[in-house]
């Protein structure tokens, strides 16, 4: 009997509070990533959504031929004919679809009835709040539904304030750890003796600096003044107090600059709220500072032989030369800066000038310095305690202050600027990588839209394409999450040890190993240089690596490996074109000598000039490119042909018979190579493995260098299949030519 046919019957709608009830059990499913509240109810026949939430899903809905008179338990006759079809309800990563008929109630979310619980064959355990849903492959789903012991409403802030206001009784619970203590400055050792550089507030003014932060504007400009943004009752109680605050601690005081920018507040990591006023307009008129930031890269190649680490976080604090421009205009009046704000566009390229200023003696001897954060290294706990007074000492001199709770002391592994830091080695903080490891399933191609765009490999997206999600689909995607999340751990070079470069190159790039641990670059080649003839290909695979490396490499030792012989007597080659003229010059700069090494031993640089450069980018798409093009990036050998060849032989029972043969001599044509894989007559054996003899095929197409039962069959079936082949087809026959008329024969 279908829907349209049903004239009446009844539903039966509790109220949530009635949820602890032995008899009544509730679910939480999950409709396009949104909870929501089900009532399993086996007194209704039919499914049943909320009105208030089919507004909300955004699901097409169909009428009904005929209206369904449906009985609420007060009595009341309501007519539906609103059908949503096939609603997916999602539980434990599992979808149940539900045809669910739209009515007025509020207590819950949706009512699931007895077509739906006979559809999926549930079995139901009143006493455990627990019932079992069957999937088409007999696999049992089990959900849970509310205990007594659980809450089970959940209200908002605003709504528990209201409650509290009217007598209610509220609780406030948190868990904390007991075994433990919060530290100070004053349970550090050394760092006790500095306890006035960590104050709970900021004392007052800073002193004048050596660098003076100042607003510089373009010629011609207007001043800047904005009317106040209209605020929330709670944010203008917190406007209100932290005004005062900031007054208290003479950082502001009132203004009458007919300068002014709007306030704004931003909710920060631990619920509080940060007041920021929004210099977007002034930023657009100020001159850029264009003091150079360091280069990450280079700060931590300074680490090298570093055992032990303390790292300190700055309050940033400069006394202002412009300070009418910094006034900013609220509803409690109107006040400027006496020290520097956020969010003016040079502040911290002036703080990062002044840190050097302040710490130049020690740059790059134990000190590392990026803005407002300075990490102190050194080898060994004796040098470590000489290095954090000095640092402490400049700090405590130049009345700048530091906040404890964000500072750390005498670690081994320490997180500086992304990355976590130790003696060993220097990699990528795993936090960064929580949000791609707890993805989940993507539900439809919005949602992979939105992965592939976090990767940023967005540009290898194919039209038309509909959205299917098997479980292919599912291993591509955790591969991908695991790729995206393996970066690579960068090893510090060692000071006065030889350095070691392989090149190589192909007529689709430049490929090249820096050795003392091992470190990969690569290029595609550029348009000029594809003309190149292999002599001049290989020589720049030199100069390129040489150029990426150069902060490694100049004035150090080093061998360079090629696979080209002809580039060891480079130096003393009698004639040279102009461009290599100008690469030798190049290679006078630096203590190098070439060395020749065949292509079948150079295994890294070959790997790296056989691996197609669209897969590396594809592999490592989060790492960045260098502006001469160049992607650097750590290869993951893989195992090769050779290796897959031979583990397949053995699990290829008639091979696995001539390897018998072989051993026993019994067969001339069917030898072992070097490598222990089976040969017939010279060629390779490739296994009856159609995945390996697929991507045989598509690597070599016709190559006559391996050899396999049927080969001349495989390859044409493959042939024919080529589209490129299809496409092209060359004609081996002179063309016909124009039609002519035929001569009409003259009758004498």
């Amino acid at each position: 009997m279908g829907l349209d046919e049903v004239v009446e019957h009844r539903a039966e709608v509790l109220r949530r509070e009635d949820g602890d009830a032995p008899d009544v059990i509730t679910g939480m499913f999950l409709i396009h990533d949104v909870p929501f509240i089900a009532l399993i109810d086996i007194g209704s026949t039919h499914s049943y959504v909320a009105c208030t939430v089919s507004e909300i899903l955004g699901i097409q809905f169909e009428l009904t031929d005929r209206e369904m008179s449906v009985v609420s338990p007060l009595g009341h006759s309501v007519r539906v004919n609103k059908l949503f079809r096939d609603v997916p309800l999602e539980v434990q990563g599992v979808v149940f679809l539900a045809n669910l008929m739209e009515l007025p109630f509020g207590e819950f979310d949706f009512i699931l009835g007895m077509y739906w619980l006979v559809k999926h064959r549930t079995n139901l355990d009143c006493a455990a709040k627990r019932m079992v849903l069957r999937t088409s492959r007999d696999e049992e789903v089990i959900v849970i539904g509310e205990q007594r012991d659980y809450l089970s409403t959940v209200i908002s802030a605003l709504r528990a304030e209201k409650l509290v206001r009217k007598g209610c009784e509220a609780f406030l619970a948190y868990v904390s750890t007991s075994d433990t203590k919060d530290l100070s400055a004053r349970d550090v050792r050394t760092v006790n003796e500095f306890s006035d550089i960590f104050p709970e507030e900021l004392p007052g003014l800073p002193p004048n600096r050596e660098v003076e932060f100042g607003i510089e504007l373009l010629q011609g400009t207007a001043l800047v003044s904005v009317e106040p943004y209209r605020m929330a009752p709670k944010e203008l109680v917190e406007l209100k107090a932290q005004i005062q605050e900031l007054l208290d601690r003479g950082f502001i005081r009132p203004s009458v600059s007919p300068w002014g920018a709007p306030v704004l507040f931003v909710k920060k990591k631990y619920g509080s709220m940060c007041m920021c006023i929004d210099y977007r307009q002034l930023n657009k008129m100020m001159i850029k500072n264009k003091y150079p930031l360091p280069i990450i890269d280079d700060l931590f190649d300074q680490l090298r032989g570093a055992a032990i680490f303390s790292k300190i976080d700055l309050r940033l604090g400069v006394k202002e030369a412009n300070i009418y421009k910094t006034a900013f205009r609220t509803r409690y009046g109107h006040y400027e800066f006496l020290v520097m704000p956020f969010g003016l566009t040079n502040a911290l390229a002036a703080f990062m000038d002044m840190m050097n200023l302040v710490f130049q003696p020690y740059l790059d001897g134990f000190v590392v310095v990026f803005i407002d954060d300075i990490l102190v290294y050194s080898r060994t706990k004796e040098e470590h305690d000489s290095h954090l007074r000095i640092v402490l000492q400049i700090l405590r001199e130049k009345q700048l202050y530091a906040k404890f709770s964000k500072c750390e002391f005498w670690l081994k592994e320490m997180t500086f600027l992304g990355h976590v830091v130790s003696a060993e080695r220097i990699r990528v903080d795993p936090r960064k990588f929580e949000v791609v490891l707890d993805w989940k399933q993507p539900k439809s191609v919005y949602k992979i839209l939105s992965f592939l765009g976090l990767a940023g490999i967005t540009d290898y997206l194919l039209r038309g394409v509909p959205f299917v999600w098997a479980d292919k689909q599912q291993e591509s995607f955790e591969k991908l999450k695991k790729i995206l999340t393996e970066a690579p751990i960068l090893i510090q070079p060692k000071a006065r040890k030889e350095f070691i470069v392989y090149c190589n190159a192909s007529h689709t790039g430049l490929w090249c190993v820096l050795m003392q641990k091992g470190k990969y670059a690569s290029r595609q080649l550029r348009p000029h240089e594809v003309n190149y003839r292999t002599h001049n290909l290989e020589l720049v695979a030199v100069v390129f690596a040489l150029k990426i490396w150069r902060h490694y490499l100049y004035k150090e030792k080093l061998i360079v490996y090629t696979d080209h012989k002809s580039l060891k007597y480079l130096i003393t080659q009698k004639e040279l074109n102009l461009r290599q003229r100008r690469w030798i010059e190049l290679l006078k700069d630096y203590d190098c000598s070439i060395e020749y090494h065949p292509g079948k031993a150079n295994v890294v640089a070959d790997a790296l000039s056989r691996k197609v450069v669209s897969d590396l980018r594809a592999m490592f798409a989060r790492l960045s490119l260098f502006k001469d093009g160049s992607l650097l990036a750590e290869l993951h050998v893989k195992p090769t042909w050779v290796d897959q060849i031979k583990e397949k032989q053995m699990l290829d029972q008639p091979l696995v018979s001539r390897f018998q043969q072989v051993k026993k001599g019994e067969t001339e044509e069917l030898r072992l190579n070097s490598e222990g894989v089976l040969c017939f007559r010279g060629r390779v054996c490739v296994p009856r493995a159609s995945k390996l003899r697929q991507s045989i095929l598509q690597e070599v197409h016709s190559s006559p260098y391996a050899m396999h039962p049927g080969l001349k069959r495989k390859v044409t079936d493959f042939v024919s299949k080529c589209l490129t082949c299809q496409q092209v087809k060359a004609e081996h026959q002179l063309p016909s030519g124009l039609l002519q008329p035929v001569k009409i024969p003259l009758w004498k």
